[in-house]
């Protein structure tokens, strides 16, 4: 009796390693991901796969980062700049925030007129 208990035993524990062995097909939405030789299994989210992808800023484009009202521009196409001089002053919430040059360069553009009205991300001046 004790072989053959043995041997159901034995059936038992390969049948138990062939299912284990046999991975799911990834549904949709599914992801896998392996951390120190463990693999996870997650779902991504409806909102996580509509996201806006990530775009990476150009620092030669400057943009509004509030909207506002263009009081003051400080410079004209092909103006020579040095880094932190004065390029344009935005007024938003009462505020004068004076926007300045984050290198040295060249006016390439200049994309907005005094007393303008701006919005958030717009584009302000190119530079070279």
């Amino acid at each position: 009796m004790r072989k053959e208990k043995i041997e159901k035993v034995e059936k038992k524990e390969t049948k138990t390693k062939a299912v284990q062995s046999e991975k799911p097909a990834l549904k949709e939405g599914e992801s896998i991901f392996i951390i120190d030789n463990t693999e996870y299994r997650t779902t991504l989210s409806a909102k996580y796969l509509k996201r806006k992808p990530y775009i990476i800023k150009n620092p030669k484009m400057l943009l509004a980062f509030m909207p506002g009202n263009i009081e003051e521009i400080c410079v004209k196409k092909n103006d020579l700049v040095k880094m932190g001089e004065k390029l344009l002053v935005l007024e938003a919430m009462k505020m004068k925030n004076e926007i300045l040059s984050p290198f040295d360069g060249k006016i390439k553009q200049v994309l907005v007129n005094k007393n303008d009205k701006v919005v958030k991300s717009q584009l302000l001046i190119e530079l070279q």
